[in-house]
């Protein structure tokens, strides 16, 4: 990479974050199988600069390497990728396009007790799997790349991140780089804590207990990504493998924890781009893709036009606790002027905090969310929902007694 191109790229990088506040970043470039550029920009949780060979969580990037086992193994013979499995309607290939029928709303993988193997998954999956009738619609959920991994394991003998390391890591040369089974259980002794986020400000959390295996538990440095994206011309990969094709028709996947987010592209110029970030899921950071779109644009002399609106949305619903506190006041100095029927009115902003979770899961297309991972996702939210509650409850409580 050339100097003013390395110098437009640590502008545009620096700046984005900053804006957006990822307080670290990894990302690795590559052309065709050629690597052009692996840097770090910013700290860790310990305050230590993030380096080419700083332990990242990939999140749900993780899938084009579950994908890639499971080619591997059709590819010998071992996995028929249209033959049903576990005693379903379902296919492997539909399990890794996500079409097998199963979705976030009929298993609830975040809300319900974690398994802590790809065999417990399959435990959990077995009534809905029984049922499940693929329909060709696309329906994103990790459980369909937790059973995946279950399929590696009985077509291998090995166990699903043995697997990994043994025929995906170490012959691409990514000796840093290891997959998990639980947060934060299994994580590695040099990974560093991610972060959360709320009102500007950066706080190190520790990641939720979940079930990682196969979907989403892949840890591993810029480096080591670099040696991914400069396998892929070989290695192929194809939408609805563990890789997605954008509108611009360019293969790509996002990945997303609470305290970490990531996301790979490979684009129509013959760029591929890893990003990694130490800054996890919250409302204005559903993931890297704007950052990885405005390497893109630098890369290819362009002027990249994206920006983050994640601290404006914090302030937005900063203002709005604000002027709830200000209303109940308001309401609890003046005499009551409706019915006291009409007081049940004020139990809306209740209803509407207790059922978040379900509500966001709608907007994200049915996903899973709990109550107590949502507080990660956007804590403004919930304290701005939680004050309109209990300042509305006050108003009718008080003008129902008098």
């Amino acid at each position: 990479m050339n100097i003013i191109l390395g110098a437009a790229l640590a502008l545009f990088v620096s700046s984005y974050t900053a804006e957006a506040s990822h307080p670290g970043v990894a990302v690795a470039i590559t052309k065709g199988d050629q690597v052009i550029a692996v840097e770090g920009y910013g700290h860790d949780s310990t305050g230590a600069p993030i380096t080419a060979d700083t332990k990242m969580a990939i999140a749900s990037v993780s899938k084009s390497f579950t994908a890639l086992a499971v080619r591997q193994l059709a590819d010998a013979g071992k996995i028929d990728l249209d033959r049903p499995v576990f005693d379903s309607r379902v296919t492997p290939r539909q399990l890794l396009a996500h079409k097998s029928g199963i979705s976030d709303r009929t298993l609830p993988e975040k809300s319900l007790p974690q398994p802590d193997s790809p065999a417990g998954a399959v435990e959990r999956a077995q009534d809905v799997l029984r049922s499940a009738v693929p329909d060709g619609q696309f329906r994103y959920t990790n459980t369909n790349y937790h059973l995946a991994a279950r399929l590696v394991e009985q077509a291998s003998g090995e166990e699903f991140n043995s697997y990994l390391r043994k025929h995906v890591f170490e012959p691409l040369g990514m000796r840093d780089t290891v997959g998990i089974g639980v947060t934060p259980r299994d994580l590695p002794p040099d990974y560093r804590k991610g972060y959360g986020y709320a009102y500007g400000f950066s706080v190190p959390l520790t990641e939720p207990d979940r079930f990682v295996g196969g979907s989403d538990g892949v840890i591993s440095t810029a480096a080591d990504m670099a040696k991914w994206l400069a396998a892929q011309p070989k290695l192929a990969p194809q939408d609805g493998m563990g890789w997605r094709a954008d509108p611009q028709g360019q293969l790509r996947h996002n990945g997303i924890w609470f305290t970490a987010t990531a996301g790979q592209l490979l684009t129509s110029s013959g760029y591929g781009i890893a990003v990694m970030s130490n800054s996890g899921l919250t409302l204005g950071n559903e993931g890297t893709y704007l950052l990885e779109n405005g390497i893109a644009d630098v890369l290819d002399g362009k002027t990249p036009a994206e920006s983050s609106y994640r601290l404006l949305i914090d302030l937005v619903l900063a203002a709005l606790t604000l002027l709830s506190v200000g209303l109940g006041v308001r309401a609890l100095r003046r005499p009551r002027k409706l019915h006291k029927a009409w007081q049940v009115l004020r139990f809306v902003p209740l209803g509407v905090l207790l059922a978040m979770p379900t509500l966001l899961g709608l907007l994200y297309s049915g996903r899973d969310i709990t109550f107590f991972q949502l507080a990660h996702y956007s804590l403004p939210l919930v304290v701005w929902l939680g004050v309109s509650s209990a300042m509305n409850i006050s108003v009718a409580v008080v003008r129902w007694v008098r």
